[in-house]
This record gives C-alpha cells, structure tokens and sequence, in this order.
C-alpha cells in the first residue's frame, strides 16, 4: 500500500503561481490524497482553489506570515490522517512529475523521518534558488552539489520538505512569532535537536523563485552575509537572525554576524544601514521586538 500524502501549502496573492503548483501537484506519479491550503492574501484565490476537487481551502483574514501560514496548514493536513506532510509555498512547483515519489523511495530506503528536494532557480535550472555551503564555500552550483548525493542533516526548509506526520509531534510546529525569515532555519535547528533523521535528496528538485543577489561576500568567499532585497524582509531576517542566535546560544554566528554585517555596511560607507541591522539584529538578541505586524518599524 502507497503511502498517504497531504499537502500543506500556503498562499499570498499569487493566483497564478498558484495555479501552477496545484496542477502540478495533481500531475504528480505518486498521488496527493489532500491539499492544505492556506490564503492569507488581500485578495481571496478560492477560484484557483476550487478548481481542483481535492483542495481543502482556508481563507484567513489575518496574515499569519510564512510561519503562522504553515503552522495553520500543518495543523490541518495532520487532521486528514495521512502520514506524510508535503510543504509547499505557492511560488515554488515540483520541477517533474516523479519529485514526491523520489522523496518517498529515498525516504524508505534511507529510514528518514524527513527529505528535501534541491531548491532549484526557474531561470537557470543550473543554479541553486540557496546556496549550500560545501568545505567551507558557498555554492549556488546545482551539479557540485548532486556529486554529494544525499546531504545528511542539510536541507532548505520549507519549500518541497516532505516530514513524517509524527515529526511535528517531536518538534512542534513553526514558531508564528518570527513571521517570516528564519522560521525555517529555526525548525531545521529543532529537527537537529531533536535527532530526526533528514537530508536533501539530490536526485529530486523544485523550483522556486532564486535568491542569489541577497548574498554578499566581504571577506572572500568563506565569509558572507545575507541582504534581503526589501526593508521589510531585512527586520525580520535581522531580528530573527538575532533572536535564534540568543535561543540556541549560536556563538560562531554572531562573531560571523557582528564582523561580516560590520565590514559589509562599513565597506559601503552605509551608516544608515548598520544602524537599521543593528537596531532589528540586537531587538532578536535580546529576546525583543515581537508582536502584532502593525506594530513593526522597518
């Protein structure tokens, strides 16, 4: 008997992506009994959602973030009973048909309790959406790291992550509190506290929307730092930089973030800058800046 799939996907004011994501999903060779849909957009996309009859839609008048949206979609995807939970964001889609059955064969076969696909850019399916950093090195390189094959314990969450339904009772749901921006990378760090078993399966890819221009190299290439494109995305990724270096005692990160942010906006004479970094970055340190999205300053 094949395993039971749900889909936990969330969605904010792109019909048109995501409609390809749900049609690619149901064009998939292993079946998706549900999709968790979760639309927390301005505008409602329940026609998008209705014209697939196994799409269980949500329209939610608050916006929950990518964090509180997955959290939601989590919750009721587990509610179906299937056993594994498929994360989707609804600008990403499954670049073949075989993406979900490679992830469950690997899976099986490796005894994971959770895989992840490469995260691949629609642009130029040669070069990685995020980077992985390989002997110290970061790489946007699809083909040097499919030589690795399988990467334990690595992984971009939460775009084509397929979990085990039980994981979430180990580790807990995405954090809402960090909106959007690291509530990834928090949940990686709790699937590694924890002892799950997970990886990125090379062989399976999903495209997604690339983020290469945020990466900003200062002293070479061992040491950069991450720039989000737009003010908004910058707070909440500094301050959620700054809050899980604080929750999970990350020293190496933030000698890597007070230097490498240091040199990045000193080297650019861009006063404004570090102070807007070190204002977000140090709210997170201490454990601050938390609450309704109404009452963020960017």
């Amino acid at each position: 008997m094949s395993a039971s799939v749900a889909v936990a996907a969330v969605t904010f004011d792109r019909p048109h992506e995501l409609s390809i994501l749900l049609d690619a999903i149901n064009k998939q060779s292993a079946p998706v009994a549900t999709i968790c849909l979760v639309d927390s957009g301005t505008t409602a996309s329940r026609a998008v959602a209705e014209a697939h009859s196994n799409v269980s839609y949500q329209r939610s008048e608050a916006n929950l973030g990518g964090a509180g949206g997955f959290a939601f979609a989590i919750l009721k995807a587990l509610a179906t009973g299937a056993e594994w939970i498929w994360l989707m964001d609804d600008d990403a889609e499954p670049a073949d048909p075989d993406c979900l059955a490679t992830l469950l064969r690997e899976a099986t076969a490796r005894d994971l309790q959770a895989v992840v696909p490469l995260v691949i850019s629609p642009e130029d399916e040669t070069k990685l959406s995020f980077f992985f950093r390989l002997d110290g090195k970061v790489t946007h390189e699809r083909a040097e790291v499919e030589k690795r094959g399988f990467l334990e314990n690595e992984g971009h969450f939460f775009n084509g992550a397929l979990i085990r339904a039980d994981v979430f009772s180990i580790v807990g749901l995405p954090d809402i509190r960090l909106f959007i921006r690291g509530d990834e990378v928090d949940f990686t760090l709790r699937l590694r506290q924890a002892g799950i078993r997970f990886g990125t399966v090379t062989s399976a890819s999903i495209k997604h929307p690339h983020a290469q221009n945020e990466t900003q190299h200062v002293f070479g290439a061992r040491w950069h730092v991450i720039v989000p494109d737009s003010a908004f995305k910058r707070y909440f990724y500094y301050r959620n930089r700054g809050y899980l270096i604080r929750r999970y005692f990350r020293v190496k990160s933030l000698v890597a973030d007070l230097g490498g942010y240091g040199g990045y906006f000193l080297k650019r004479g861009d006063y404004k800058g570090l102070a807007q970094w070190f204002r977000a970055f140090s709210l997170g340190l201490r454990g601050r800046g938390f609450g309704r999205l109404e009452d963020q300053e960017f």
